[in-house]
């Protein structure tokens, strides 16, 4: 078991997600809210439980990847 985050934006009745999944609702709600205030168009941001293996932790207010197979490229990635 996991909590999902999800998004909803602006003119649009579905809810959108990525491969993040986190072992506590307080995890998926820290990270949720965190998204929402970093994307223009969203609506709303909500978190559920799923039966999908946990992806990711959120610590020091960022996400912070289980398997590298998930793990997204960030700015933080790349020299600027």
């Amino acid at each position: 078991m996991s909590w999902k985050p999800e998004i909803q934006v602006a003119g649009d009745p579905k809810w959108y997600d990525n491969a993040v999944r986190f072992a506590t609702k307080r995890e998926a709600e820290k990270y949720a809210a965190d998204l929402y205030n970093r994307w223009t168009t969203a609506k709303e941001w909500r978190v559920i439980e799923v039966g999908e293996p946990v992806t990711a932790s959120w610590f020091n207010d960022r996400i912070e990847w289980k398997d590298v197979k998930y793990r997204q490229t960030t700015v933080d990635d790349h020299e600027l």
